[in-house]
């Protein structure tokens, strides 16, 4: 049986990557938080959920060892913990861009480094980190200074692991969504078409798949998954 690492286990997009791993058959390690607000109430015999600070290089190599030890190797790591802030240029300052650098960047690489090592050892594997339009594009992320430089990094991050890892089946794959079809984003924008957005579902079965025997030789480095947004 195949296992797949889910972080951020507990968010919208968290808790429909965990599902449909489950229901395709894969045992999920998902991360979540001490104290976590948002109900996570998933049951299943394949799940594990783990309580990490993602934030802490230590504590993050120690559950990827955990996972390792307990289920030999890893499939997929889907890593989807970030955090959003809006600033100009005049508003961002050095600790904003710090803030967001933590929340986007070192709670992935934490991850993705300890899980790269070892999908090389194994000789495959695929990692997936969420990205944004603001992480990818400067015009896309005027307004939104310290996300947008926390978030591009990741690409940065997927292009040269996915260098290291020529010659192998391991493969880094950024996913940018447009804006996803939340409750909280539907309150926040109550006026926007709704159906133009990407369902969390959508990401998690786009993810699937490039995890399957279909997309077994595809080296896609973003995927966009935009719907009509």
């Amino acid at each position: 049986m195949k296992t797949a690492i889910v972080t951020g286990a507990s968010g919208n997009m968290g808790q429909c990557v965990v599902r449909k791993f489950l229901a395709e058959g894969y045992h999920v390690v998902a991360t979540i938080v001490p104290n976590d607000p948002t109900p996570f109430e998933i049951v299943d015999a394949k799940l594990e959920k783990v309580l990490v600070d993602l934030m802490n290089e230590e504590d993050s190599g120690k559950f990827i060892k955990t996972v390792i030890a307990k289920y030999e190797n890893i499939d997929a790591a889907i890593l989807t913990v970030g955090g959003f802030a809006m600033g100009t240029i005049a508003d961002t300052q050095t600790a904003d861009i710090y803030k967001q650098y933590k929340l986007n960047f070192e709670t992935a690489y934490n991850v993705a480094r300890p899980a790269f090592v070892q999908m090389m050892q194994q000789g495959s594997g695929r990692i997936f980190i969420i990205g944004s339009r603001p992480g990818m594009s400067a015009k896309e992320g005027k307004g939104m200074v310290a996300y947008g430089l926390g978030k591009s990094l990741i690409f940065r991050l997927a292009e040269l692991m996915n260098e290291e890892a020529k010659g192998h089946n391991v493969v880094t794959t950024v996913v940018v969504p447009s804006t996803i079809d939340t409750p909280q984003n539907r309150k926040a924008m109550p006026d926007a078409k709704f159906e133009n957005w990407v369902r969390p579902e959508s990401i998690a079965d786009a993810i699937y798949y490039y995890c399957t025997p279909a997309a077994a030789t595809i080296r896609e480095p973003v995927i966009k998954v935009y719907n009509n947004a």
